[in-house]
C-alpha cells in the first residue's frame, strides 16, 4: 500500500512554444525581420520539446572531459563531449545562428539571427558560446581579407561539421577566441603571450593563455606582443600541410555553471599563427569580435530572464498554496508581474540593439547609438540577470531549489554573461570612454530616447536628469556606475513607452524612475494591471 497519495504537483511544462512572446515577436518586425518568423516560431517549438529540453539537461549532467593523450601517449588535445552536445550544435548551426547575417542579403538579418538566438537558446545556454564566438569572428577576421575569402564562407556554412581536420577541407567551421592570460585578466595590454615572424610570413606563438572558452574550436582569434605591438592573429587547429598546431590543452576549468560547454587553459608552444589587422592594432581589431559577442551577452541574459518567467509563472499557475493557486494570491502576483516586466524591459532593448546592428553599416547616427547603447546596456541588463534568476527560482519554493526543476541550472548561468567580455566596471568604464572619444553618441543616445519625450512624465524627468549627470564631470569614474544604470533604465524606459504594452511602460517608468517601488522584486505600486502583464508569459 502506498503511504500516500501525490498531490498539488505542477505538470511538466514541456513541451511549450518559446516563440510565444509579444516582446520578441513584436520586436522583430518592427525592427524589419518580420520576414523570420516562421523560423523564429519553428526554433521555439524545438527549443521547447522534449528532445532540445532532454539535450540540455543531460549535457550539462555530463560536462566535456579533456584527453591530452591517446592511450600510447602521444599528446592528442581532444575534448569528448556527450553526443547531446553536437545535437545542440546541429539544430544552431542548421539554422545559421552562427553566421548567416554575414551571407544573408535580406533587410535585418541581424536582427533575425539574434531574436532565433534568443529563442533556441533556453535548450541549453553552453553551446552558445562557441555559436556567438563564431558569429562574431567574421567583423574582425576581414582585416585580412586573404584569410577572410578563405574562411568566411565555412564559417557562415549551415553544416556543423565535427571532428579535427584541416579547416579548408571541412564543410563547415566554428571559431573561438582566446585573450585572458594569467597575469591579464580585462587588461590585455597586459599580455606578454609573443609573436615572432618568420619568413613565411607567418607567426611563432609562445605563451599562456589561461582562459579559452571552446577549445575544440577549428579556429581561434588571438592576442599577442609581435615586434610592432599588440597584435591579433589567427591560429587554426590543424595547420595547411595537415599536422597539428601545437595548441596545448592543460586542463579545463571547474565552472559555476555553463557545464555543457569545455573552456580550457592553452598553452602555445611555438604555435604557428597569421596576422590579422596591422601590427599593433591587436585591440582594435579584435574589439570588433569583443563588441559582437557583447550584443549576445545582452540576448543571452534576456534569454536567461525570459525562461525565469516561464518556469515561474508555469509553476504558479499549477500549485496551490493557502487555498488558491499561486498566481493568484495577490503577493505572487506582484512578484511574477515585476519579474515579467523586467524580462520585457531586457527584450525589447534588445531587440533595439539588434535593428541597430543591421543598420550601423550604412547610418552614421545608428553606428553611434549602437556604440553607446550596447555598452550601457551589457552593463545593466547583465547586471539584472543573476538577482532575476534568483527571484524566479524562488517562486518555486523548495522546488526550485531542487536540480531536477532546472532552476538551478539557470541560477548557475546567469551571472556569466556580466563577466564574459568585460565585466561591469569594464563595460561602465568603455561607456565613459564611449562618450569621451565619440562625442557624437551622447548626442545620438538623447535623440533616441528623446522620441519617447511627452509619452511619461516620470520618463521625462529621468531624461533630464541623466543630462546634468552628464554635465558634470566632477568624480564621474567613481559615480560610473550610477551614470550608466540611469542611461540603461532611461533607454529601457523609452523602448517601452514606444512600443512596449502600456500596462508594462506605465509600472517600469513609475518604479524605475518614479520611485514607487521596493528593493526587492515584487514592490509594484497598487493599481498595477498584473493581468494584462502575466498574459506576457504565458507559452502554453
Amino acid at each position: 500500500m502506498p503511504t500516500h497519495e501525490v498531490f498539488n504537483q505542477v505538470p511538466d511544462i514541456v513541451p511549450f512554444d518559446n516563440s510565444r512572446n509579444p516582446a520578441l515577436i513584436e520586436g522583430l518586425h518592427r525592427e524589419g525581420a518580420g520576414w523570420a518568423e516562421a523560423e523564429v516560431r519553428e526554433l521555439g517549438a524545438l527549443a521547447g520539446g522534449f528532445a532540445a529540453q532532454e539535450w540540455g539537461r543531460v549535457a550539462n549532467e555530463n560536462p566535456p572531459v579533456l584527453h591530452t593523450h591517446d592511450r600510447y601517449g602521444n599528446r592528442v588535445d581532444e575534448v569528448e563531449f556527450h553526443p547531446y552536445w553536437h545535437d545542440l550544435m546541429t539544430v544552431a548551426v542548421e539554422h545559421g545562428l552562427h553566421g548567416s547575417p554575414w551571407t544573408d542579403d535580406r533587410p535585418a538579418a541581424h536582427t533575425a539571427r539574434a531574436a532565433k538566438f534568443y529563442t533556441w537558446g533556453i535548450a541549453d545556454a553552453g553551446h552558445m558560446c562557441p555559436i556567438s564566438m563564431t558569429y562574431a569572428v567574421v567583423p574582425a577576421l576581414r582585416h585580412n581579407p586573404e584569410l577572410s575569402a578563405r574562411f568566411e564562407p565555412l564559417l557562415a556554412s549551415r553544416v556543423y561539421d565535427y571532428g579535427l581536420r584541416e579547416p579548408s577541407s571541412k564543410a563547415g567551421l566554428i571559431a573561438g577566441m582566446s585573450m585572458t592570460e594569467k597575469q591579464g585578466g580585462s587588461d590585455v595590454r597586459a599580455n606578454t603571450t609573443t609573436a615572432t615572424p618568420q619568413s613565411d610570413g607567418t607567426y611563432r606563438i609562445v605563451g599562456h593563455k589561461w582562459f579559452t572558452s571552446a577549445p575544440m574550436s577549428d579556429m581561434f582569434l588571438t592576442l599577442a606582443q609581435a615586434p610592432g605591438g599588440l597584435s591579433c592573429f589567427l591560429l587554426p587547429r590543424v595547420l595547411p600541410d595537415g599536422s597539428r598546431n601545437p595548441l596545448r590543452l592543460q586542463r579545463l576549468k571547474d565552472k559555476l555553471g555553463n557545464k555543457s560547454n569545455a573552456s580550457s587553459e592553452i598553452e602555445y608552444e611555438n604555435a604557428t599563427g597569421w596576422l590579422v589587422g596591422a601590427e599593433g592594432a591587436g585591440v582594435k581589431t579584435i574589439i570588433e569580435m569583443v563588441n559582437m559577442t557583447r550584443l549576445d551577452c545582452v540576448i543571452g541574459s534576456a534569454t536567461g530572464m525570459r525562461a525565469g518567467v516561464v518556469f515561474a509563472t508555469h509553476h504558479a499557475r499549477h500549485r496551490s498554496a493557502f487555498g488558491k493557486h499561486l498566481i493568484d494570491q495577490p503577493a505572487m502576483r506582484n512578484v511574477l508581474a515585476d519579474l515579467v516586466i523586467e524580462s520585457d524591459a531586457a527584450t525589447t532593448v534588445m531587440m533595439r540593439l539588434a535593428g541597430a546592428t543591421d543598420r550601423a553599416g550604412t547610418d552614421p547616427a545608428e553606428a553611434a547609438l549602437r556604440r553607446i547603447a550596447l555598452a550601457v546596456t551589457k552593463y545593466w541588463v547583465c547586471k539584472r540577470a543573476p538577482v532575476h534568476a534568483a527571484e524566479a527560482l524562488e517562486c518555486l519554493g523548495g522546488n526550485g531549489y531542487v536540480e531536477e526543476s532546472g532552476m538551478p541550472r539557470l541560477y548557475r548561468e546567469a551571472p556569466l554573461m556580466s563577466i564574459w567580455e568585460g565585466s561591469g566596471n569594464v563595460a561602465a568604464l568603455d561607456a565613459l570612454r564611449a562618450m569621451g572619444r565619440q562625442p557624437e553618441t551622447v548626442e545620438a543616445f538623447f535623440n533616441e530616447v528623446s522620441l519617447a519625450r511627452g509619452a511619461n512624465n516620470h520618463l521625462d524627468t529621468a531624461i533630464d536628469r541623466l543630462g546634468k549627470e552628464l554635465t558634470d564631470l566632477s568624480d564621474i569614474e567613481y559615480r560610473t556606475r550610477r551614470v550608466v544604470e540611469l542611461m540603461a533604465l532611461v533607454l529601457q524606459g523609452a523602448q517601452l513607452v514606444r512600443h512596449g504594452h502600456p500596462a508594462i511602460a506605465d509600472a517600469f517608468c513609475a518604479t524605475r524612475f518614479g520611485g514607487d517601488w521596493g528593493i526587492a522584486f515584487g514592490t509594484l505600486p497598487t493599481g498595477v494591471d498584473t493581468e494584462a502583464i502575466l498574459q506576457r508569459a504565458y507559452v502554453h
